[in-house]
């Protein structure tokens, strides 16, 4: 694990803000966090420099281009073994259908977020995974049938603070 960057009340601020309001000026961001526009800017630079802020993008709306499939997939690999992991996480790679990996403990070893333009796309993908020879040992499906909440923002303060919000 990284070695956390120091983060004060007013980068706390710029993070939360700029995750509400990606496109927003320097000069909008400092009204907004009640920050003069010089050292706004500067912090903000530092955030990106550190790799706090990884980038910036547009949360597009799947249901307006079309019909698609969002398939939570867990994966259990054959052997554990650091290169067979890796093995894995890089033929995973390749395929843009895979728009998240998450390498876990528990009952299997990778969840994967795939979205596809249908069931049968997704099976040629896991056909095609499988041919691979990744190391899969076996894999189990979850088909998404709706999604109440979608792309929040992550509870800063919470993660920051000293004890859990709900306490």
């Amino acid at each position: 694990m990284e070695t956390p960057v120091s983060l004060d009340q007013f980068d706390i601020k710029i993070l939360a803000h700029l995750q509400r309001e990606g496109r927003c000026s320097n000069v909008d961001l400092a009204d907004a966090i009640g920050l003069s526009e010089s050292p706004c800017l500067a912090r903000t630079k530092r955030l990106q420099e550190s790799g706090v802020i990884r980038g910036y993008g547009a949360q597009v709306a799947l249901d307006k281009l079309g019909p698609h499939v969002i398939v939570f997939c867990e994966v259990t690999l054959g052997s554990h073994r650091p290169r067979d992991l890796r093995k894995f996480e890089t033929g995973a790679g390749i395929y843009p259908e895979i728009v998240e990996c998450f390498h876990i403990c528990g009952g299997y070893d990778y969840l994967l977020k795939i979205v596809a333009s249908d069931v049968t796309h997704f099976q040629t993908l896991m056909e095609r995974l499988l041919e691979d020879e990744l190391g899969i040992a076996k894999f189990s499906s979850r088909i998404v049938l709706g999604q109440p909440l979608a792309q929040r923002s992550l509870p800063l303060k919470a993660l920051l603070s000293a004890k859990p919000s709900w306490l």
